[in-house]
């Protein structure tokens, strides 16, 4: 039975400042080890190390690159000047691609350390094939930045478009000589919010409610359900799966990816746990089919809280632990809040902005979704 109370009490519990790689990551490491280990269940770690690189450096490095490329070719000031200068931020940028294929090998600047914590509940079928199998994950890690996961969004479509604009009115200056002075204001923008993208620091003043404890609560209350033999799928292994580092780049699935990579993607199912506040978007990509009559009642149901969204592999600003493994072939389900973005990654991102009822309601659309999926196994 999923529980109202207990939903809420781990809600509050892992509602504190918790950044990636320190002693607060670690802390709600430990809670949860302990919670998982109160169910006499058998925690399962893997530890691994990484660097902030990929996920506070590359990205701002690689704007400052291009908005570079616009001045350079908006000066167009000697040919010498422009060839070299090009050529330089050319072989930059490659260099920064083919460095940054693989984020969880990076190990550039202060190297900090971080765990994956994972539980794995076998099927009650005798016969049960490991090969099908459904991963529910949540991260378990928060960061704070200078600036709002909205506001952060809105700078890289403004630093896009000015971008774009820019180097289109480039282009085309010899033919529209009066556009060139309208390029210098907007080529002012893309180097204002490349500015401003640089002064969104990172920091641990974000208690992470929306992001990720309500992520944490669900996934841990499913657990607490499933762990009880009775409740068990017939024919799916299940794990749940507490990532840390999340936040710095998606350290945290990259590194257990490792674990994943050999499975059956027509087999395998993962659902993602993140940022759920007043409403739940449920990006999908494979797991809600015709078959699930259940869950689609109770969507239609709770539709004022409830919607499907078409899920796309690239989104600006944001990643996930649920987009990570798309783009890996992984069918699934991913369980956010659009709502929250004034809130996330910021000071304000606090306990009362999650309605746990909500979360329950959630839970509760997953025990039938996953029901359906076992029972439909054998059709």
């Amino acid at each position: 039975m999923i529980d109202k109370a207990r939903i809420e009490n781990n809600l509050k519990e892992f509602s504190f400042p918790r950044l990636s790689g320190t002693e607060f990551e670690k802390k709600s490491f430990n809670i949860m080890k302990q919670k998982i280990e109160d169910l006499n269940l058998i925690p399962l770690i893997q530890e691994f190390s990484f660097s902030t690189f990929y996920s506070r450096i590359y990205p701002k490095l690689s704007l400052t690159l291009l908005s570079w490329l616009l001045v350079v070719l908006f000066l167009n000031f000697h040919v010498i000047f422009t060839i070299v200068n090009l050529s330089l931020i050319f072989i930059l940028i490659l260099i920064l691609i083919i460095f940054t294929r693989n984020p969880e090998t990076i190990k550039v600047g202060r190297e900090y350390h971080s765990q994956n914590l994972y539980v794995k509940l076998t099927s009650q079928s005798k016969n049960s094939n490991s090969d099908y199998n459904i991963f529910l994950l949540s991260h378990l890690d928060s960061k704070g930045q200078a600036f709002s996961i909205k506001i952060r969004i809105q700078l890289y479509y403004i630093w896009i478009l000015s971008f774009l604009l820019t180097l289109f009115i480039i282009l085309l200056t010899e033919v529209l000589l009066l556009l060139y002075f309208f390029s210098i204001l907007i080529l002012s923008i893309n180097c204002i919010a490349s500015l401003l993208i640089w002064l969104n620091t990172t920091n641990n003043k974000s208690k992470g409610a929306i992001d990720n404890a309500s992520g944490i609560s669900c996934v841990l209350e499913l657990l607490h359900y499933y762990s009880n033999p009775k409740n068990r799928l017939k024919n799916y292994d299940m794990w749940f799966v507490f990532t840390g580092a999340e936040e710095s780049g998606t350290m945290g699935v990259r590194n257990f990816y490792k674990y994943m990579r050999d499975f059956d993607r027509e087999k395998t199912f993962i659902s993602n746990f993140d940022s759920i506040a007043n409403r739940v978007n449920l990006w999908d990509h494979g797991l809600l089919t015709k078959k699930n009559i259940k869950s689609f009642e109770y969507l239609l149901q709770n539709k004022e809280i409830m919607n499907i969204v078409k899920t796309r592999r690239f989104y600006i600003g944001t990643y996930t632990d649920g987009l990570f493994l798309l783009n890996k072939g992984f069918q699934g389900l991913g369980s956010g809040d659009k709502s929250t973005y004034n809130y996330v990654h910021s000071i304000n991102d606090d306990v009362d902005k999650v309605n746990i009822n909500i979360l329950k309601k959630l839970c509760q659309f997953y025990t039938i979704l996953l029901n359906e999926v076992d029972i439909n196994f054998q059709k």
